[in-house]
């Protein structure tokens, strides 16, 4: 209704508009009375529409208050009904647990009168054991009187006293179980030592055949050969400024005496000495010598060697079958080229230490990486022995702490020659390689004087025990027989006296592979018959 009266009103304004203009008079007034008539018209039927709208609005809201109610009624019925239904269930359920409750009253009224029933008994059972218990304390009393003059009968007749007796029998029972078990642990020995040797040899022997390396070892070349005695001079040069030169660019030491066509180089680094070895070659063959080629050769050579020492290390670390070596440490492994011990290389011997325990760590289900990898490093510090401080199992320890390598490694490394006690199956195989590679004949060379007095050691360590009469080293020192006195030592006390010798070699004694301890007693009976 408001719509239609905002354009009626419209309308009539747009009329106002239009009849103004064309005359500001008569049809002036004509318009406001066509326009008053118009708005009252309107106004009338807005009214009867409210009144319409009024009468419909009572109507409906009634209805709806009816709707209403029934609704209310309808609610309070249902609300009613279920009310009803729970509470019949709630009686329901009320019953039987009066029910319940009744059978369980006369189920305990049962069990009160069986319980009066056995506490009755039990009292008259107690006083039964109480009788008794008096009667066999009297029976223990008669007992032990009986069993004290037993006893004062016994030591009567034996004319020992019960603590003396007693003594003798422990001291008999202590002597009989130290036989028994001396027996019981040579017969463990024997086995274990028999099954032990049979299986370590299996795989000592399938490592070593599967393990293709030299024999014998290069050694280090520490002599240079010359064309003519010619030579020495032109080396030797004018007051001697060529071999003064020589002796700077290469930090080694160039002895020339009467040898005939050969000059010697001294140096404790071994790489040195190989690059003044090669220098003087060749200058030898160049035929040009004088202190500046001499500079630029040994420059020249030095530069090769490095070279060559990496190249020889990045092919050792390949060769084992490794990764992730410290580029510092795989320099070291190429520098082990040139260093040798007893006359063995180092290098060759740590690639057969590496591959030796790698074998016999897939037999016996260890880390074969890490025993490939120890082996490898186990002589690392012989590489720079001569510039530090400390035995080479110091310096290589050190060096691969610094450089980052396993504890396991480092720990294989520090207990290849027993200075550490070995923890692990890994240690003990690189240590078993180490031994294996180094001990086995024509691996190593040993000077007469040191092997005399390591015989002289065996035997004086041997002869150093009670009991001990002789001592003999065989086998050029690998076993040691030792023959003892049959009055101070028997047959029993042999076994422990073996032990503590072998004990006592591996302390304060180094050798390469193992030494065999055997203790022979020998007893004699002699007499003439006259």
């Amino acid at each position: 209704m408001l719509s239609n009266l905002i354009a009626g009103l419209s309308a009539a304004v747009i009329a106002l508009i239009v009849c103004v203009p064309a005359s500001l008079g008569v049809g002036a007034l004509v318009a406001i009375l066509v326009y008053k008539r118009f708005v009252a018209k309107k106004i009338g039927n807005t009214k009867t529409e409210v009144a319409r709208l009024l009468e419909d609005a009572n109507a409906e809201a009634k209805a709806l208050r009816k709707e209403a109610l029934l609704e209310a009624k309808d609610e309070e019925l249902r609300l009613r009904n279920e009310f009803e239904r729970e509470s019949k269930q709630r009686r329901a359920e009320l019953q039987k647990a009066e029910q319940r409750l009744n059978q369980r009253e006369d189920m305990l009224e049962k069990k009160e009168a069986t319980l009066d029933g056995k506490i009755e008994a039990a009292e008259k059972t107690k006083a039964d054991w109480e009788a008794k218990k008096k009667e066999i304390q009297a029976l223990q009393e008669e007992i032990l009187v009986k069993k004290q003059a037993i006893l004062t009968e016994i030591e009567r007749v034996a004319g020992l006293s019960r603590e003396e007796a007693k003594n003798i029998l422990v001291t008999e029972m202590t002597e009989q179980a130290k036989q028994d078990a001396v027996a019981i642990v040579k017969e463990i020995e024997a086995k274990a030592k028999e099954e032990g040797e049979r299986k370590a040899k299996n795989i000592v022997g399938l490592a070593i055949q599967k393990c293709a390396v030299d024999h014998a070892a290069e050694t280090t070349v520490s002599v240079v050969e010359l064309p003519g005695e010619e030579m020495k001079g032109r080396i030797i040069g004018r007051v001697g400024r060529n071999i003064k030169a020589l002796e700077s660019a290469t930090g080694v030491d160039i002895i020339i005496d009467d040898t005939p066509d050969v000059v010697t180089l001294s140096s404790f680094d071994p790489v040195r000495r190989e690059v003044a070895r090669l220098t003087l070659q060749k200058l030898v063959s160049d035929g040009r010598i004088h202190p500046g080629r001499i500079e630029e050769v040994a420059d020249r050579v030095r530069r090769e060697i490095d070279a060559q020492i990496k190249e020889t290390g990045d092919g050792a670390v390949f060769e084992a079958g490794l990764f992730g070596v410290h580029p510092e440490l795989v320099k070291l492994i190429g520098r082990l080229k040139y260093r040798t011990s007893y006359g063995q290389n180092v290098l060759k011997h740590s690639l057969e230490v590496s591959y030796l325990a790698g074998l016999m760590a897939q037999e016996l289900g260890a880390d074969v990486k890490t025993c490939k990898r120890a082996g490898l490093l186990h002589d690392i510090g012989k590489a720079v022995d001569h510039e530090y401080e400390g035995t080479h199992i110091q310096i290589g320890v050190e060096l691969t702490k610094k450089y980052k390598e396993k504890e396991t490694v480092i720990h294989c490394i520090a207990a290849h020659h027993g200075d550490v006690a070995a923890e692990t199956l890994e240690a003990v195989l690189v240590q078993a390689a180490d031994a294996i590679s180094g001990g086995r004949p024509g691996a190593r060379r040993e000077s007469l004087e040191n092997y005399i007095k390591r015989l002289e050691n065996l035997e004086t360590i041997a002869n150093s025990f009670a009991g001990v009469e002789q001592s003999y080293a065989i086998q050029a020192g690998r076993e040691i027989r030792v023959i003892v006195k049959p009055e101070q030592v028997d047959d029993k006390a042999t076994v422990f006296l073996a032990k503590e010798i072998a004990q006592k070699l591996e302390a304060e004694l180094e050798y390469p592979g193992q030494i065999k301890v055997s203790v022979i007693r020998e007893l004699r009976s002699t007499e003439y018959a006259k």
